[in-house]
């Protein structure tokens, strides 16, 4: 990458002060986005910088980043600059801290071509990049570029703030990343729609064993479910190229099931076909889809003809649809839900005892439970262990029961065995969203948090619409310091993930001492979930840094009632209450305790702008020690 800052002698000439002051803010500005993007400053050559990538991607993605950061500068003042870039990718020779050859050559041809503003590219990184960036690209006329002696063709990157442009070159969207939209109930009875999203993440779960397919999760379609479906626009909200689709009837023991494959990029029908079969042969109906989808990919994206598991899970129907049931519940909202959907769950494995997914539906609920404060952490730990490992020793194979057993172990502290069971379920299922979140919390609380982040923003590329994922990316990027990828994301999640948002913006504006847009985020947090025991806290956290002790003071005793249950988030959130009143004291006490049942909030602990000051304690880096978590990065 050669970068150039437009008219930067002319300014010079003009006020050389200031011209060098705004010199310094570019490179402070550019480095960082060099640093996160792998990027490898090779020289700075006046106001020009000449950068090393591992991919072209990475370059393409931290071109665009640099040209953002200007733009959101400002478009009318008087300091701003503009900047050029140009991207090449090829060999290079190194020698003493520089790069030599024909890339770095032809790289610093296409960057005067380039106008303010703008990016332009070679077409060889064109052809790495065209599917895997949300952008257009303009193709410019043909150059013989100077001292160049093959054609270079040569694009410009049309940047979201530009005008369309005639000639721009749409991207297409990658057919080797599918969705499965809700299917359609058409039964008589409105009480068999289950069964229709019990079809959906059957097929979802069959096309998982599809090598080479990238699988949007059940958590991101379902939000399509009864909504005018624009094929060409969903296709753009959740980048890909393939979607299925279909309806299924279920009359008696008769069932009808229809589905079709569709390409994003031209809504042509790839396959189609219908399915009417008695109802003991779902099962068979769901393998036969899958591989029919899979046959209808094979001659464009996937590289070998694949198998499509077939395997029989579950022989009884009535188990079968006790298990559909419990699904369905847990995509709802409500903190009573999950309590509902474990006595199905539990129904299913009476009924039939080798249901193996249908214990990982118990564990998920009580970890589900214990999230919400319904149900002791260290109790739930167990529950959790005990289903997932029942689920195992029925199926090896199964990626979601490692990745559950991951979640346990990582609840208590085990991040070795945590660690162990998400490398299995990954390579069970690379499409395993679950899996990346699990490992980004591990990582967060014991390893590297840019890695953290990474992981954070593949299960979000899986499950785009899943609100624990793309609400949480916000509030990773205020850890990570990065302010204004923060306010994106938060502006992307707002409509997913209002609880998550608002909680992350509350603390945000906290931390800032803006206690009146505090407040604003807390009144929309109070109407989505009033009785919840996080809700309570930072009721009594603004109360506290606002001078209201008695406030704060009564939500701790509406806490302890809720901590008696068990409750370990309600504890946690009595010590944060300490520590906003300033009683370090008994904050300390607090994190000892939910500490002692492997239930330290390590991560807000260790990385919230919040709890700045709480770092410097050296009580609470004993807090860490007794949790064998790595020593935290003190501020």
């Amino acid at each position: 990458m050669f970068t150039d800052i437009v008219g930067f002698t002319a300014l010079s000439q003009r006020n050389e002060s200031l011209a060098l002051q705004l010199l310094e803010k570019h490179r402070s500005l550019m480095r960082p986005l060099f640093v996160r993007h792998n990027g490898r400053e090779i020289k700075t050559i006046g106001d020009a910088f000449l950068v090393q990538f591992d991919s072209a991607l990475e370059a393409v993605e931290c071109a665009v980043q640099m040209q953002e950061s200007i733009h959101n500068q400002g478009e009318s003042s008087p300091e701003k600059l503009e900047m050029k870039i140009g991207i090449h990718v090829g060999d290079v020779v190194q020698s003493d801290k520089d790069v030599h050859g024909d890339a770095v050559n032809i790289a610093s041809r296409i960057e005067p071509l380039a106008k303010g503003g703008e990016i332009c590219i070679s077409g060889q990184v064109f052809d790495q990049v065209r599917n895997k960036v949300p952008f257009k690209f303009i193709k410019l006329e043909s150059h013989q570029l100077k001292n160049v002696e093959v054609q270079i063709d040569v694009y410009k990157v049309e940047l979201p703030w530009d005008a369309p442009s005639m000639g721009s070159i749409p991207v297409a969207l990658p057919p080797d990343r599918i969705a499965v939209l809700p299917f359609v109930s058409m039964s008589p009875d409105p009480n068999d729609e289950y069964f229709a999203d019990g079809m959906t993440e059957e097929l979802i779960t069959r096309l998982y064993d599809v090598k080479g397919l990238e699988v949007i999760a059940r958590t991101s379609v379902m939000n399509y479910k009864k909504k005018e479906q624009n094929l060409a626009q969903i296709g753009k909200e959740l980048n890909v190229g393939s979607i299925i689709e279909g309806s299924v009837r279920k009359a008696g023991n008769k069932i009808r099931v229809t589905a079709q494959l569709i390409n994003t990029n031209t809504l042509g029908h790839l396959w189609a076909s219908n399915f009417d079969r008695n109802l003991d042969d779902i099962f068979a109906v769901q393998s036969e889809i899958a591989a029919k989808v899979a046959g209808a990919l094979t001659a464009t994206i996937i590289e070998k003809k694949v198998s499509v598991s077939g395997k029989k899970e579950v022989d009884n129907i009535v188990a079968y649809t006790y298990f559909l049931q419990g699904r369905q519940i847990l995509q709802t909202e409500g903190a009573d839900h999950p309590s509902r959907a474990l006595e199905l769950f539990e129904k299913a494995v009476e009924i039939e005892s080798s249901f193996a997914r249908a214990y990982v539906g118990i564990a998920e609920c009580h970890g589900l439970l214990s999230s919400r404060g319904k149900e002791g952490h260290e109790e739930a730990v167990e529950k959790m262990k005990s289903a997932a490992s029942k689920a195992l020793t029925i199926d090896d194979g199964l990626a979601e029961a490692h990745a559950t057993m991951a979640q346990a172990n990582w609840m208590a502290d085990d991040i070795e065995g945590a660690r162990s069971e998400l490398r299995r379920a990954i390579e069970l299922n690379p499409s395993l969203a679950r899996a990346y979140f699990v490992m980004c919390l591990v990582e967060a609380t014991h390893g590297s948090f840019d890695e953290s982040i990474r992981l954070l923003e593949a299960a979000s590329r899986l499950d785009p619409l899943e609100p624990r994922y793309v609400g949480s990316l916000g509030g990773a990027y205020v850890y990570a310091g990065r302010e204004s990828d923060a306010l994106e994301q938060w502006r992307r999640a707002i409509g997913i993930a209002p609880y998550i948002v608002h909680s992350d913006m509350f603390a945000f504006h906290l931390v800032k001492k803006e206690y009146g847009k505090a407040a604003e985020s807390l009144k929309k947090i109070q109407e989505l979930r009033p009785s919840s025991p996080v809700t309570i806290g930072m009721t009594a956290y603004l109360a506290a840094v606002t001078g209201d002790k008695d406030a704060a003071l009564r939500c701790i005793l509406e806490l302890e009632k809720i901590a008696s249950g068990g409750s370990s988030i309600a504890l946690s959130w009595i010590g944060f209450i300490h520590y906003a009143l300033g009683d370090m004291d008994r904050f300390i006490e607090y994190m000892e305790r939910v500490a002692a049942v492997h239930a330290l909030l390590a991560i807000d602990l260790r990385f919230s702008p919040l709890f700045s000051k709480a770092r410097g304690d050296p009580r609470l880096h004993k807090v860490f020690e007794s949790t064998g978590t790595p020593l935290p990065n003190w501020d």
